[in-house]
């Protein structure tokens, strides 16, 4: 498996661009195992009593600004469950413990390069909400998760709501049976769709008062794709 650090980082003028490097290596336990054991733990997950069998389905990942964090949305596919549901779940990969989160951690992992990192759940890490928020927002591009330094174009977004700037902040999320609910500094609530509802075209586009959504796809068995709303954001 492998997971990209962005932690190179190109200067051009008074600009700078953060590259993610890619590292082809091992992780232990892999982030599948970690959530095989995290997300049975969830209250939107809807398995049963057994064990999950996960896959990674699709996602992509986001680059962290001052090249220190991991950001990755991951959709995780539930093999065992009819439908084959798939969930999303930001991760956030960091080199030392993120202080005062102790109750956001999804497990620690072994890197083959880097060493001990410590995997978060990302809506509680304030460098993923920041960099989700800077996505909505169109400030920042989806890149292709662990793969390459290309943009991720099948992620599509849009936001009609007043601009806002996004700064770092404490993340309080609350998690329901539907997902998780954030409320941002710029007075909305960031809605994460835990459980994504796929469509064989294009997602409808959510209800009013939804000021914007991200979206986008990721492959089935057969090879088709499937899309679906990851987010909203609302007015609180």
């Amino acid at each position: 498996m492998c997971e990209a650090e962005p932690d190179q980082h190109a200067h051009t003028g008074e600009t700078t661009t953060v590259m993610a490097v890619i590292h082809h290596t091992t992780l232990t336990p892999s982030k599948v195992e970690l959530l095989t054991e995290w997300l049975p733990t969830r209250p939107w997950y809807r398995g049963g009593s057994g064990t999950p069998v996960l896959e990674k389905t699709g996602g992509f990942r986001l680059d962290d600004p001052e090249g220190e964090v991991g950001i990755e949305i991951m959709i995780a596919t539930d093999l065992t469950s009819p439908g084959r549901t798939a969930y999303l779940v930001p991760l956030s990969y960091r080199g030392a413990p993120l202080e005062g989160a102790e109750h956001a951690l999804v497990g620690t992992m072994e890197h083959g390069v880097l060493g001990k990192r410590w995997a978060y759940d990302g809506m509680r890490d304030p460098v993923l909400v920041t960099e989700l928020l800077r996505l909505v927002a169109g400030r920042t591009q989806a890149m292709a998760q662990s793969i390459t330094d290309f943009p991720d174009h099948e992620v599509t977004h849009a936001y009609t709501g007043a601009p806002f700037t996004p700064v770092a902040f404490t993340p309080t999320p609350a998690d329901d049976a539907d997902g998780t609910h954030l409320p941002t500094p710029h007075g909305t609530v960031l809605r994460l769709h835990r459980v994504l509802t796929p469509s064989d075209d294009n997602p409808p586009v959510p209800a009013t008062p939804a000021l914007g959504h991200v979206s986008t796809g990721w492959p089935t068995p057969s090879g088709d794709r499937l899309r679906a709303v990851l987010l909203t954001v609302r007015q609180r």
